[in-house]
């Protein structure tokens, strides 16, 4: 009987020990750690580290457990990198867990992020088995998602506007006419021969210009300037350059005065030209050129920069035949300013006639007005009046893309770089639409090629917060007051910064007052945030649908 009870008892021991052998239990959420969680996106993936640990005696010696990350939303499930670990008697590569001390991993996963994932959940599921037997574990739920608040650039985009291609259009704008007289060497008359060259004859014409045609040209003044060549003692020279300007200047008042201009002469004289000098021997060939140049540098005394010259015999006969007598002059100098156009002007004339303006006064006409249909349909007008001009169907293009129209916003784009496929401001519109899509590189391709576009920190701004490289977004969007500014230093965490740029916006719209939501969701003031929430939907009845799954805003918007 005893002996009967012993065998009983150690049946009932071996089929305990079996049992616990082959069974590895539930592991709870307690024993994992998710950064960050809730899940993130960032650069249009979301990436996260699950730390785990298998607790003491929990890892069978002889088990072998593959965990796989499995995202869970809107009816799908998406499995992650899996990784597989084993028991201290399992022959094989993956990383042992010992059974009695039990041990900590970490495993990294990266997808990317759909908008659909925005409400979703993360589980780890496991295939475990001990030996050939095959256990179940229940899959644990470690962690939410997803917080996509970077991914609101696709939205911000279109308001915060594209890259206008600018007018060169100024009413005023300052202008010269220059004529030069020279003299002979030692000599202050004025040669008839040199009265008759091409600048002086076009110094004339300007006057006469000016005198016919007061509405749109107007004289500042008359600079008379002479100079005497560095050769020759400076008391000498200081006389000579005096005589030069004061014949100029006699001659200057005579044909203001044939041509009925008023205006002030402001005359002045160089007795010693050395910078003239140094200037001419710099872009000659002449001999001992580099020497001469030395001298210049070396010697600050007129007398003894010129004995040191005439010291060089060869050298200084070149000078004497080639340069010094294009320093003998006097330059007869107008300034004088065009006047274009008023802005009622140009109105007009858009309405009478358009082809009659310049293809900078359309694209200035435009800027007079302030809804965009007006604007687009007077760029519109000046592809028609200037179709080899890539600005203006770049800047309908802009429009398009403001307003939405995606698709037309790139067939302007591709008329615009079929002009010039260098375009400046055509490219960095052509990456703001391919963001849109999350072409990335193509985006990065495009606004490689736009360097000195106009607003060329729109697009460089939003390709770093798209990539999700957030410092350095905020740093090109510096200066610019926009909504996808302010989401750069949202992502950047610099929420003061954020809460000024949104306050300066001019236009502010629906996205304007989320974007005030989420900042101070962040910084705990939810009062507030929710206003703000309920101002934004009522400016955008669309941004309801988003909020309602936005992680940031969920509970504010309940």
């Amino acid at each position: 009987m005893r002996k009967n009870l012993i065998l009983s008892l150690s049946a009932v021991s071996l089929l305990t020990l079996t049992s616990c052998s082959s069974k590895l239990g539930a592991l709870s959420a307690d024993n994992f750690n998710v950064v960050p969680n809730p899940l993130e996106t960032r650069g249009g993936e979301v990436t996260f580290t699950v730390n785990g640990n298998f607790p003491e005696k929990y890892m069978k010696k002889k088990a072998v457990v593959t965990i796989t990350p499995q995202l869970r939303y809107n009816g799908e499930t998406l499995n992650l990198t899996s990784e597989t670990f084993q028991g201290e008697k399992v022959k094989d590569n993956n990383p042992t867990i010992y059974y009695k001390v039990g041990g900590n991993y970490s495993m990294k996963s990266t997808t990317a992020y759909k908008p659909d994932m925005q409400k979703s959940e993360l589980y780890l599921t496991f295939d475990a088995q001990v030996g050939k037997k095959k256990v179940e574990v229940p899959a644990v739920k470690v962690a939410d998602g997803i917080i996509a608040t970077s991914e609101l650039y696709k939205y911000t985009l279109a308001g915060s506007g594209a890259c206008i291609a600018p007018d060169t259009f100024q009413r005023v704008r300052a202008q010269k006419q220059e004529a030069q007289i020279k003299f002979l060497i030692n000599q202050a008359n004025l040669r008839k021969s040199e009265l008759k060259n091409n600048s002086v004859k076009e110094f004339i014409e300007m006057l006469k210009q000016i005198n016919r045609e007061q509405e749109s040209l107007k004289i500042k003044d008359v600079e008379v300037l002479a100079y005497a060549s560095p050769d020759g003692g400076v008391s000498f020279n200081d006389k000579l350059a005096t005589k030069r300007r004061n014949t100029s200047e006699d001659y200057v008042k005579k044909q203001l005065k044939a041509t009925n201009v008023d205006t002030d002469i402001n005359a002045g004289y160089t007795a010693q030209d050395w910078d003239g000098f140094q200037r001419l021997v710099q872009a000659s060939n002449i001999q001992d050129k580099n020497v001469i140049l030395r001298v210049l540098s070396m010697y600050q005394d007129p007398q003894e920069r010129e004995q040191q010259i005439r010291n060089m015999s060869a050298g200084f006969q070149e000078l004497a035949n080639g340069i010094l007598p294009e320093l003998r002059r006097s330059r007869l100098i107008i300034n004088y300013e065009t006047i274009g156009r008023s802005d009622e002007q140009i109105k007009e004339q858009y309405k009478n006639d358009a082809t009659k303006l310049s293809v900078d006064e359309l694209l200035y006409a435009a800027t007079l007005e302030n809804s965009l249909e007006a604007k687009e349909s007077i760029y519109k007008k000046t592809t028609e009046v200037y179709p080899n001009d890539y600005r203006a169907f770049n800047n309908v293009a802009a429009i398009e893309f403001e307003k939405g129209n995606n698709a037309e916003a790139m067939n302007y784009l591709n008329r615009a770089l079929s002009i010039n496929n260098n375009a400046a401001e055509a490219n960095a519109n052509a990456g703001l639409v391919a963001l849109l899509t999350d072409k990335h590189d193509e985006a990065q391709n495009y606004i490689a090629k736009a360097t000195g576009a106009n607003d060329l920190s729109k697009a460089l701004g939003a390709l770093q917060l798209a990539k999700g490289n957030y410092a350095q977004a905020e740093a090109d969007f510096k200066g610019v007051n926009s909504n996808t500014a302010a989401l750069a230093q949202i992502m950047n965490k610099n929420y003061a910064g954020a809460t000024a740029t949104l306050n300066d916006i001019k236009n502010k719209d629906g996205m304007t007052d989320y974007l005030m939501a989420i900042v101070n969701a962040r910084q705990g003031n939810n009062n507030a945030a929710a206003s703000y929430l309920k101002s934004a939907i009522q400016k955008d009845p669309k941004l309801a649908k988003y909020a309602a799954n936005d992680l940031e805003l969920t509970n504010i918007a309940k």
